[in-house]
C-alpha cells in the first residue's frame, strides 16, 4: 500500500438534531481510486463537503498529505480539485476564458499550454469560443472535468462525472481516470449511481448508510459480503431496506 494521503477520524456532521454523517474512519493512500456509495441522503455529499473544506465537520479530524486540513486548508485546497455534474460554472464567459480563470486561480504555471491540452483530453476543443451558457450538459460535464484536472490534482474528487456524457465519452473518462492513477498516481474518491462503471474501475469501495461506513473493500468483497452478483444488487437491497425502515 502507498502513502496514506487522506485521512479521516470519527467525522461527525450534524444539522441541528440530524446527524449525517456518524463517526465516519477510514484512510486512502495513494493511486487508489475509491468508490464512495449509498442511496441518497445516506452522507456522500455532506461527506465529501467536508472533505472538500466547504462544510465544517461537528468533531473529528481530517487529514490530507500528513497536515491538518483545519490548519492548512489553503495549501491542501492548492492540491485538490473536484467535479461534478450538479455544479454550474460562470455561463457568461467561454470555455476558454473559464479554464483561464480557474488556472489563474489555481496558479497553474504553464495555464496556456495546459488548457489546450485539456481542451483536447476532453473533446471540447472546438467549444473554446462558446459561451457556458450555451453548451450542452454533455458538453458542460466536459468542461468541468477539464477544470478539475488543470492543477494536476493530487486527490481528485469526482460526483458523477459521467451522468450526462454518451456511452463513448463516459467510456474515454473512465480511461482517462485510470490512466491518471497508473501514471500519476493520482488518488480518486468517486461517487456514481452507475455500479457498472464503480465496479470497472474502483479499486476499493466504501458503502455509506444513515450516515455510517457498512462496508469497506474491494467490488468483489462487497459483494461476497451481502451475498450478491453484482454491485447494483447490493445497491437495490441497500436502498430497499433503508426505504422500509
Amino acid at each position: 500500500m502507498g502513502q496514506i494521503v487522506l485521512n479521516v477520524e470519527n467525522i461527525v456532521k450534524e444539522f441541528k438534531k440530524f446527524r449525517a454523517v456518524n463517526s465516519v474512519t477510514f484512510e486512502v493512500p495513494e493511486g487508489q481510486i475509491l468508490g464512495l456509495l449509498g442511496p441518497n441522503g445516506t452522507g456522500k455529499t455532506t461527506l465529501i463537503a467536508m472533505l472538500l473544506g466547504i462544510l465544517s465537520p461537528s468533531s473529528g479530524t481530517i487529514r490530507v498529505f500528513e497536515m491538518n486540513f483545519k490548519d492548512q486548508r489553503e495549501e491542501i485546497l492548492g492540491q485538490v480539485n473536484f467535479s461534478s455534474t450538479y455544479i454550474s460554472m460562470p455561463l457568461s464567459l467561454t470555455v476558454k476564458e473559464n479554464l483561464n480563470f480557474f488556472s489563474k486561480l489555481y496558479h497553474v504555471p504553464d495555464g496556456a499550454t495546459r488548457i489546450s491540452e485539456l481542451l483536447r483530453l476532453c473533446e471540447i476543443e472546438q467549444y473554446k469560443n462558446h459561451l457556458t451558457r450555451d453548451l450542452s450538459s454533455g458538453q458542460l460535464s466536459r468542461l468541468n472535468l477539464a477544470k478539475a484536472l488543470l492543477n494536476r490534482p493530487r486527490i481528485l474528487f469526482l460526483d458523477e462525472p459521467t451522468a450526462s456524457l454518451d456511452p463513448a465519452m463516459a467510456r474515454k473518462v473512465r480511461k482517462i481516470l485510470v490512466s491518471l492513477k497508473n501514471e500519476y498516481r493520482s488518488t480518486i474518491v468517486y461517487t456514481s449511481h452507475n455500479m457498472r462503471e464503480i465496479e470497472q474501475i474502483s479499486d476499493r469501495i466504501i458503502f455509506l448508510n444513515r450516515g455510517v461506513i457498512i462496508a469497506d473493500g474491494t467490488p468483489e468483497q462487497i459483494t461476497k459480503f451481502f451475498q450478491k452478483e453484482t454491485l447494483e444488487e447490493v445497491f437495490l437491497k441497500v436502498a430497499r431496506e433503508t426505504f422500509v425502515k
